[in-house]
């Protein structure tokens, strides 16, 4: 769930690509993820140093904030799901989500200022996000600032230790621009994280003595959070050096792995589905896979494989994708109703795209799904429909004599022709 993820830390950054479709981002952003001052919480249950700081909900709660950190050098943040806040832009014409406050009152100001508006930022996307709380926290003197990231790396199946001694920008920069920057680790997914690794990058991103050590134990308590919390990123962006030498974290980006949250009472307590789709949200009730897109024809795919391709393929033929979705290889007829409900919930879907492989998941099962869905949504988009697999001629049979106007396709090529034909 996490859709603030740095593309580079997903794609650019290892050695070796990750496998997938241009739509592999997306598919792997649903993962949870967490506020900023979530993530330092969990920074400080685990050791790993971070400024102090309140969460606020109001400009109120904000001044007390400010003043019990001792109101002199105190940063309010907005907090959204979203990278770039201090550059963005409130739709109340207010400048920027980071600001530094040398007093409790201005602390009350600018949160004034920010919650209950909308920020937009290059990540947001025009409709931007809804500030609903603020990070009151410490500022400190910063003399350099660095970039490090843990992630896992599905083509060598480990964890990876990302770092750069440029940090504070964004990380795509400069891979873009000085790749060289860019140093990664693997990590031996039995062996862990060893002493002459940790030493080495930190002397690659230039830190040495007392700050090697620091950054040393910094690292350690790092990889064990993102370990015992199952986390699929954890991204400190910077990771500073203080005037009086200390190696801090100022700023966490993480995901969370889906599976393994049943473990995590207390993570997924931190949910905050004000941040999310709400289609995404609905979908998730009824254990869909399903991630918003920008285009205008809704596919409905069984295998998050097929998926992928499906939306390439409408992609190559002059159409574009309005979401991912995955009903599941063992999918039930209600899963099917309700997935063809999200998809016609959406203002700018034109058209819909059907495309299931029949092997445990029935053929005739997804049919009578979308029978019973197109009737109870009364359906007026066109529907282009491709089925093939286990029970398909029962499949087929139900459709054609269900009375709803459908496209029947022979094949995927066939099917993503007469879908972008239908949206235009």
């Amino acid at each position: 769930m996490m859709l603030h993820t740095s593309k580079f830390a997903l794609h650019t950054c290892l050695d070796t690509p990750l496998p997938g479709s241009k739509y592999f981002t997306a598919f792997l952003s649903n993962h949870m993820n967490i506020h900023e001052y979530q993530a330092k919480e969990l920074f400080v249950k685990f050791g790993v140093p971070t400024p102090a700081g309140q969460v606020a909900s109001t400009a109120a709660e904000a001044k007390a904030a400010a003043l019990a950190l001792g109101e002199a050098g105190i940063v309010v943040k907005a907090q959204v799901h979203a990278g770039g806040r201090g550059k963005g832009t409130f739709k109340n014409g207010f400048k920027g989500g980071v600001h530094l406050a040398d007093s409790a009152a201005k602390a009350e100001e600018l949160a004034g200022n920010m919650l209950g508006q909308v920020l937009v930022t290059h990540q947001t996307g025009p409709e931007g996000k809804q500030v609903n709380k603020v990070l009151i926290a410490k500022s400190v003197d910063i003399k350099k600032e660095y970039y490090l990231a843990i992630l896992m790396d599905r083509a060598t199946r480990r964890p990876v230790i990302v770092a750069s001694a440029e940090g504070g920008v964004n990380i795509e920069e400069v891979a873009e621009h000085n790749p060289g920057a860019i140093i990664t680790t693997g990590i031996h997914p039995t062996l862990g994280l060893q002493s002459f690794q940790t030493r080495k990058i930190a002397r690659q991103i230039g830190l040495g003595g007392d700050k090697l050590r620091a950054f040393e134990k910094v690292l350690a308590s790092l990889y064990r959070l993102f370990l015992e919390s199952d986390c699929s990123m954890v991204e400190i962006n910077p990771l500073v050096e203080t005037t009086d030498g200390q190696i801090l974290a100022l700023d966490a980006k993480f995901n969370f792995d889906d599976n393994a949250l049943y473990r995590h009472s207390d993570i997924v307590a931190m949910r905050d589905i004000t941040e999310e789709d709400p289609r995404e949200v609905e979908a998730s009730k009824f254990n869909l896979n399903y991630i918003g897109l920008d285009g205008n024809i809704a596919c409905m795919v069984n295998g998050a494989g097929l998926a992928m391709a499906t939306m390439d393929i409408i992609k190559l033929h002059g159409g574009e994708p309005a979401n991912f979705l995955d009903v599941g290889g063992g999918a039930n007829e209600e899963q099917v109703k309700q997935a063809f409900r999200i998809l016609c919930s959406d203002p700018n879907v034109k058209a819909i795209l059907v495309n299931i492989f029949g092997g445990i998941m029935k053929c005739d099962v997804i049919a009578q799904g979308i029978i019973n869905a197109a009737k109870e949504t009364g359906l007026s988009l066109p529907l282009v429909v491709r089925l093939e697999g286990t029970n398909v001629e029962q499949g087929r049979a139900l459709l054609n004599s269900s009375g709803l106007k459908l496209t029947a396709a022979t094949d995927l090529t066939d099917a993503a022709l007469k879908v972008v034909a239908a949206a235009k």
